[in-house]
Order: C-alpha cells, then sequence, then structure tokens
C-alpha cells in the first residue's frame, strides 16, 4: 500500500545541494516500485540561512524536524577558530541525538588496503568536549570543560550492546583515556562496564584511545562495534572511514529517542562546488540508514543492490574513488541499476 513519508530535508552549502539532489532522486525513483513517496520540507541552515532570515538555524527548520522526527541533512561548513557554532552539533543537542551511529564497510569492486571490513562505531554525540562550555581565564589561558556523565554514558553504551544483540555481533570495545582521565573517562568505563553486564553473550574489552589507532592500522579486523565518548568517537570514525575509501563514502545517522537526522560526515568541499565533481554516496549511505529507520526496508535493499551493482561494474564512478563520471552521472547509473 502507499507510503508517504514526510521528510526534512537540509541541503547544506558547498557540494550539498549537489548530493543532496543526487540522493533525492535516487530515493523517489527507488520508492516508485514499492509505493513509497517523499514529502520534503526543505530549509537552509549556516550562513545561507543567515543571509535570508537573520538566523543559522530557522525556527522554521527547528519546528520541522520536531514536527516530522526525520531529517536528511547535507554537509554545512562550520567556521574554524571563529564565527557561528557547529550546526552539527547544535541540533544533536536541541533534540537530545545522543547516539551517532556509523557503519564502516567496504563498497565491492572498491579497492582498499584493508578488504573486507565490517565494523560499527558508537558514539556519544551530545557531552564530552563537544558541550562547548569554554572560558579565558585570562588573555593567554583558555578552558574548556569535558562533561561526561552516568546518563550519557549508560544510554550510549546500551545502544551499542542493544544493536549487538539485534544484529549477531560478538564484541564491543569500549574506547578511554581513563589511565589519565580517571575520573570523567572512568566514569564512562564504570557505565560501560554496568551495561555489559547484561548482555553476557557479547564479549566486552576496553582499548586505550591512543593504543586502538595503532590497533586499528595495525588490525582493524579485531574490532567489531567501537564504543566511545564524543571527541574520540569523531577521530576514530574518520580513521576507519579510510580502510574503505574515505569520508565519501561512509554514512552517519544522529538518533535519539524521538528525532533522528541522517547526514554525511564529509565536509562541504567548496574547492569543487557547483561543478558536478562530488561523490553523492555517503549522503545516498546516509539515506538508507533512514529508510531503515521509518521501516522502508525493501526501498533500502533495492537501493543498496543497484548501488553495489554500480560500484562492481565501476564504469561511472566519481573522479575522488578513480572514476570519471559527475555527480548527475553517477545518480543516473544508480537509477538505472533499480
Amino acid at each position: 500500500m502507499p507510503h508517504t513519508h514526510n521528510i526534512t530535508l537540509i541541503p547544506g552549502d558547498g557540494i550539498g545541494p549537489e548530493v543532496t539532489s543526487a540522493t533525492v532522486a535516487i530515493l523517489e525513483a527507488a520508492g516508485k516500485s514499492t509505493g513509497v513517496t517523499f514529502d520534503w520540507h526543505t530549509y537552509d541552515a549556516g550562513a545561507d540561512a543567515f543571509a535570508k532570515t537573520g538566523e543559522y538555524i530557522p525556527k522554521a527548520l527547528y519546528d520541522s524536524i520536531e514536527q516530522n522526527r526525520v531529517a536528511l541533512k547535507g554537509p554545512v561548513t562550520t567556521p574554524i577558530g571563529g564565527g557561528f557554532s557547529s550546526i552539527n552539533v547544535t541540533l544533536r543537542k536541541k533534540f537530545d541525538l545522543y547516539a551517532n551511529f556509523r557503519p564502516i564497510k567496504n563498497l565491492p569492486g572498491l579497492k582498499t588496503n584493508y578488504p573486507n571490513i565490517d565494523l560499527v562505531i558508537f558514539r556519544e554525540n551530545t557531552e564530552d568536549l563537544y558541550s562547548g562550555l569554554e572560558v579565558m581565564i585570562n588573555p593567554d589561558i583558555a578552558q574548556s570543560f569535558k562533561i561526561i556523565t552516568t546518563k550519557g554514558s549508560t544510554r550510549i553504551a546500551k545502544s551499542a550492546f542493544d544493536y549487538a544483540l539485534k544484529h549477531g555481533r560478538k564484541k564491543v570495545h569500549a574506547i578511554h583515556k581513563a589511565n589519565i582521565m580517571k575520573l570523567s573517562d572512568g566514569l564512562f568505563l564504570r557505565c560501560c562496564k554496568s551495561v555489559a553486564s547484561q548482555f553476557p553473550d557479547v564479549t566486552y574489552a576496553e582499548h586505550i584511545v591512543d593504543n586502538t589507532c595503532m590497533q586499528l592500522v595495525l588490525n582493524p579486523y579485531q574490532y567489531d562495534i567501537i564504543l566511545t565518548e564524543n571527541l574520540y568517537g569523531d577521530i576514530l570514525s574518520d580513521l576507519c572511514s579510510a580502510f574503505v575509501g574515505g569520508l565519501g563514502l561512509v554514512p552517519g545517522a544522529n538518533l535519539g529517542a524521538h528525532c533522528a537526522i541522517f547526514e554525511a560526515v564529509h565536509g562541504s568541499a567548496p574547492d569543487i562546488a557547483g561543478q558536478d565533481k562530488a561523490n553523492p554516496t555517503a549522503l545516498l549511505q546516509s539515506a538508507l540508514l533512514m529508510l531503515d529507520h521509518i521501516d522502508e526496508a525493501q526501498t533500502a535493499t533495492n537501493i543498496r543492490t543497484a548501488l553495489d551493482r554500480v560500484y562492481t561494474e565501476g564504469k561511472t564512478l566519481t573522479r575522488d574513488v578513480g572514476g570519471t563520471a559527475g555527480t548527475r552521472a553517477f545518480s543516473e547509473a544508480v537509477i538505472a541499476a533499480l
């Protein structure tokens, strides 16, 4: 029976509008065969929104996410060392999207130095140094506050273990620096251990974050689910994306009790904006997580099969993965493969 989903759409800036347009076209084409349609509620955010409305995140955008409870978001530029706060962080905190979920898996036909990678990162998404609590002690000393709570640590740990149980994952590694930050990271570990005790069928282990970086490069296959605080998770998820071809390929989901925002985790790449060069794979794969989230598994499966076929054939790939095709040609190839 036909089903329409109301989705808040944030195209972003830089290459955002291009990869968003490509992704939307693929979703709508796939939905035709499964009776799924989308009502896109489109809003700007960041500098573009400010130029139009005087707000970096317009109230109408907040209201739309609150009402629809699901959003798909392209990359939005965040100024470095000044300017407005990260749109990503602001939205995560506003809607308490405490779980950042990033699956890392190779695409077929794409050669990398690490074949057959299949791991998942669960990153706490609202606390840690990303709380943005900073003060200037004096002109020469800046201080940032690291916030770790029992509530935040427990619920991200439970998300990771629930996922492991549901999807047949065998091991969860908690990543920390509790040898130095004994109180904050120590609290995180205590919460992880407490949750782990409730899941006897899932192996629990702990690694110090700097050792984790080395272990990932030496042997990423020892990891199944990585469970971590906000800052470590941000760094490790970028590192892990390199195993499968980079940030232009991997998806991201920000999940909370009431809302979810699915987004590409790469930047806005203004240097190639408007040139039909961007790879929409990361946002497309994020949209597939969105389809799973809204219980449209068949549509998601059809797109995954088509995407895999395009990568396996290797004839219509974008420049970042060794091809010569543009954004539009790539999306048209995925649609044809449907």
